[in-house]
């Protein structure tokens, strides 16, 4: 997969990468997007080098723009468990929004091998006629163990696909159910697909996903089945009755659908455009990305803090103190002879001396510098 990207291992190409997908994507180009999707995606120390320098190009030309002009697109995530027609409903729903003027990317998240790390990736197979589209772009990525129903770099690839033209984003997650939570911290708003049967599994629905729900779509309400549907609309409105609204000036609608017979497509967007509209208006659109921002830098920050405790624990240095207290504390763990929060919480406090450390080595370089 990454066979673009070690073509040309040499400074001059990876010094140029990162322009070049840029202005590719900036042209509407798909194949420099795929390209920068993969680059965004791979976890070699260069490309990440590269990946940041490129999302900074992207990102850099809308900072001239207004805060209403910033928030125009709308990504959307669309979350449920297995069997519900996600992806079938993605494929209809994209048919319908392409064909009333916008672009559309879907980013279709599928679960990686605990043992392998593998994914199959089959969701591009499940949406042929949306990918041959001009003005649809369907990419599938592996969650590489990240829980929460989306993949580590989904906020980046958005905004990839933005930069490239894309005006309606939507995200299909992992397909997990209650847990997939974390799709609120990438989208502006959730849309939870749910199998007509659903309305008899409602006792979880004071967790998870069903909290943080904008939409509500009772998807194969066709044939035997839509009694059943309907049904389960029903239970599923008393049952969000009893949940604290998740924005003061929005209630979540929840809507019948059959996505193979393609009926009430167009009510499930013109809800998602009412709710994109009234949230708007208030700027609370706007808001909510910032804090979003807040939320995956933290995020990010963690996985960066693990990465480099790893390293160290892989280090040979004899001055890595770090390294050293790692492999100490996982032989006393082996031995029994402490406890993992123990253990931590050793590593932890030796985190404390090398941060201040490095702050005076930086105060000692800061007043050099002054000094000349």
């Amino acid at each position: 997969m990454f066979a673009l990207l070690n073509a040309r291992r040499g400074r001059r190409w990876f010094g140029s990468m990162a322009a070049q997908l840029a202005e590719g994507i900036m042209a509407r180009n798909r194949t420099a997007l795929s390209r920068a999707i993969t680059l965004m995606e791979s976890t070699h120390p260069e490309h990440q080098a590269e990946a940041k320098q490129l999302l900074s190009r992207v990102v850099s030309r809308s900072t001239t723009m207004d805060a209403d002009s910033r928030a125009t697109s709308i990504r959307i995530g669309i979350a449920g468990p297995p069997g519900a027609g996600k992806s079938t409903l993605i494929e209809t729903l994209g048919l319908h929004v392409v064909r009333s003027g916008h672009k559309v990317a879907v980013l279709a998240i599928d679960p990686s091998s605990v043992r392998s790390g593998g994914s199959i990736l089959g969701d591009k197979t499940r949406m042929t006629e949306l990918s041959n589209h001009k003005d649809a772009y369907v990419r599938p990525s592996p969650s590489r163990g990240t829980l929460g129903g989306i993949a580590l770099h989904t906020n980046e690839v958005i905004l990839l696909c933005e930069g490239a033209g894309y005006d309606v984003v939507l995200v299909e997650t992992v397909g997990v159910g209650q847990s997939e939570v974390t799709v609120t911290d990438v989208v502006d708003c959730v849309v939870l697909v749910l199998p007509p049967a659903a309305g008899d599994e409602l006792q979880g629905v004071k967790k998870g996903i069903m909290e943080v729900a904008d939409v509500v779509v009772v998807n194969k309400a066709d044939g035997s089945l839509e009694p059943l549907a309907k049904q389960a609309r029903s239970e599923i409105r008393s049952a969000l009755q009893f949940l604290r609204p998740k924005y003061p000036q929005w209630s979540p609608q929840v809507l019948l659908c059959s996505a193979k017979e393609n009926r009430n497509i167009g009510t499930i967007w013109d809800v998602v455009k009412q709710f994109k509209a009234t949230r708007e208006a208030d700027g609370s659109l706007f808001e909510q990305r910032g804090v979003q921002n807040k939320t995956r830098m933290w995020s990010y920050l963690q996985d960066e803090i693990m990465r480099r405790i790893r390293d160290s624990l892989n280090s040979s240095h004899k001055e890595d103190l770090l390294g050293a207290k790692l492999h100490e504390m996982e032989r006393d763990l082996m031995d029994g002879t402490t406890t993992p929060r123990v253990a931590a919480m050793e590593v932890a406090e030796t985190l404390v001396p090398l941060r201040r450390h490095m702050h005076l080595h930086a105060q000692e370089i800061t007043d050099s510098n002054k000094t000349h």
